[in-house]
């Protein structure tokens, strides 16, 4: 039988590591590399697509100055834009980012181009105005706000979760908040996915880099899903896990896959590649052929809808191993109702509109 100073002693080690467990859980949280899909007239042209990262702990307090987030706020995605009016970055909360709402109930299953505009009014007038009075919708060519919201609505979206820990985020706020946050952005060398590279470097240093091969020098945004689905299977604790976010139907067709420069050769890229440099553009043509078919997604990604959002903010039970693009991302219970399986259509839990697909 234990004597009592015995059963004390026990007592108090078990009530410590339950502190430093808590303690540990409570430190880290999760963030996740978007890589969103091309569409439209651009899409065609560039069709690499956009790169934008969600932050669980990190919010906004007005779409230029980051914070901590408070209870029951769900983070918010950062991203670099053109066109507003010279700011070099946003941030806006996750759910009026995807779908201009701020209550996922409010979120429509199939949409016109009368309700895209409506929500994206609507957000705009209670939110961006501290952006610019004037500042322009954007159009076919040139970005605007419109790009800062709904995004859901123009394409399908791929959330590459990894866990951070609060000093990172801290430091990233102070970083964001502190930096002159004016407009360099160049299309080849200073673009969204730029942008991203130097964040994700914050969290894992002198992990992303532009490289030659596949991208000429560039950097797009497959190839910064790619090298960190190869960071995360040499360093597990990462906890990298694949979503993907639906495109809502009905306002446009359905958007196209990510591709990499080399990838893009039989668009506009090939001419100026090839008249600076031939053999890089061969080069390029043949890393393709070796190496540019990565399965860079799984066969079945969980998929995320309005009601569970919550599931990029839960931390990953098993870690996914990214080298194997057949592995499912896991299934978890978030807020008390079972997640969205990858085989079930992309409206689950959402209210329908009856309109008919442009």
């Amino acid at each position: 039988m234990l004597s009592t100073r015995t059963l004390r002693s026990t007592v108090f080690v078990i009530v410590i590591l339950s502190l430093i467990t808590l303690f540990s859980a409570q430190s880290r949280a999760q963030a996740a590399l978007l890589m969103e899909e091309p569409y439209g007239f651009f899409g065609s042209v560039n069709p690499t697509g956009h790169n934008a990262i969600y932050f669980e702990r990190i919010c906004a307090e007005t779409p230029i100055r980051l914070r901590r987030c408070q209870d029951g706020e769900l983070g918010a995605v950062l991203a670099r834009y053109q066109g507003i009016n010279g700011y070099d970055w946003v941030a806006i909360p996750l759910l009026p980012y995807l779908y201009s709402v701020e209550n996922a109930s409010d979120v429509p299953a199939r949409v016109n181009r009368e309700t895209v505009n409506r929500l994206r009014d609507r957000y705009h007038e209670a939110h961006l105005l501290s952006l610019g009075e004037n500042l322009s919708p954007g159009n076919v060519l040139h970005g605007g706000w419109t790009q800062l919201v709904g995004v859901s609505y123009e394409r399908r979206i791929y959330a590459f979760r990894f866990e951070t820990t609060e000093e990172q985020d801290d430091a990233l706020i102070a970083r964001m908040n502190d930096s002159g946050n004016r407009s360099h952005f160049y299309l080849l060398f200073n673009n969204c996915s730029d942008f991203a590279r130097r964040a994700l470097n914050l969290y894992f240093p002198h992990t992303f880099r532009r490289s030659v091969f596949p991208d000429a020098g560039m950097t797009a945004p497959k190839q910064l899903a790619y090298r960190l689905e190869r960071y995360a299977s040499k360093h597990l604790e990462t906890q990298l896990t694949i979503f993907e976010i639906p495109q809502i139907p009905g306002y446009r067709h359905p958007s196209r896959s990510n591709k990499s420069i080399a990838e893009s050769l039989s668009t506009t890229y090939a001419i100026p590649i090839a008249l600076l440099n031939p053999y890089v553009a061969g080069g390029l043509f043949v890393d393709y052929l070796v190496r540019g078919r990565h399965h860079l997604i799984p066969n079945n990604p969980q998929l995320l809808s309005p009601d569970n959002l919550g599931a990029l903010t839960a931390a990953a039970r098993v870690a996914q191993n990214p080298g194997s693009a057949g592995v499912q991302a896991p299934r978890a219970v978030v807020g008390g109702s079972a997640e969205v399986d990858g085989a079930q259509t992309a409206n689950f839990g959402l209210k329908k509109i009856g309109v008919a697909h442009e």
